[in-house]
């Protein structure tokens, strides 16, 4: 039977899509561990005390990056480069959502607007993030090797995402709530649709690496147009909805883990 479990358990268990899995995913933590970085550094004067909370963030994004090769390492494997079809954050750097990194490279200080769009375009990637580290913790967070890693980025992931809310709520009591509205549909609609395309080539991918029969390919392609169309018809919104959540100051706090290495994985 053709499951969420299942499918997983296919990469995780196969040393060349289990490779190509880390190598996408500690590339992606790692491209926002950079961007949260340069964005806490270009902090306008007036959000200053908002730059710990986002180089928390960052911190958190480049450890996950580190568990990722780490993983790799454990078994004996080298990072792969990343084909640019299933580069998730490049995709939608390309598209226009979230802060370009042309800015990011600059020493200008962004502007509170700019910050509002950090936010908002953080707010739909972590919930993202957080749902499908959800679903790796429902499976296998009791796995020898994967599972307190698993168990260690949902939690993290789940503290960005409350972070999100707490402050896009600041900034919309503030008058910014307009703005917040905007950005946050933008952002949702053009995240599902990378999420689409880089889940295709994803699966494209590891169909050659297991050499899937034609039915079977095309049983997973059907899946992930079934998600985008009904995030395309009402999915996206639970990424632009508001509220005070459960953790309050999620970030507030140091960075998990010790600064210069990956926590142990095992």
């Amino acid at each position: 039977m053709l499951s969420a479990k299942s499918l997983f358990k296919e990469i995780l268990d196969n040393d060349a899509s289990f490779r190509l899995f880390c190598s996408i995913a500690a590339s992606g933590e790692s491209q926002g561990g950079w961007e949260n970085a340069r964005i806490a550094a270009l902090v306008p004067q007036s959000e200053r005390a908002l730059a710990p909370k986002i180089t928390r963030h960052g911190a958190d994004e480049d450890k996950h990056g580190r568990i990722f090769n780490a993983l790799l390492k454990k078994r004996g494997l080298d990072p792969v480069p990343v084909p640019p079809e299933t580069d998730y954050t490049m995709l939608l750097e390309r598209g226009g959502i979230g802060l370009a990194h042309d800015k990011l490279k600059a020493d200008q200080p962004l502007t509170v607007q700019d910050i509002v769009t950090y936010l908002a375009h953080s707010r739909v990637t972590e919930q993202r993030a957080s749902e499908q580290m959800e679903l790796l913790r429902k499976h296998f967070a009791d796995h020898p090797d994967l599972g307190r890693a698993v168990r260690m980025i949902s939690h993290d992931e789940d503290n960005h995402l409350a972070y999100c809310h707490e402050e896009l709520l600041r900034f919309a009591r503030a008058g910014h709530g307009r703005a917040i509205q905007r950005t946050l549909r933008e952002s949702a609609l053009a995240e599902i649709r990378v999420y689409r395309d880089v889940s295709l080539a994803v699966m494209a991918h590891m169909g050659r690496i297991f050499g899937w029969s034609r039915p079977k390919a095309a049983l997973l392609a059907a899946g992930i147009h079934a998600v985008y169309g009904w995030e395309r018809l009402a999915g996206w919104r639970r990424m632009v909805s508001l509220k005070m959540p459960e953790r309050r100051d999620a970030l507030g706090g140091p960075a998990g883990g010790p600064a210069g290495s990956a926590p142990e994985c095992a």
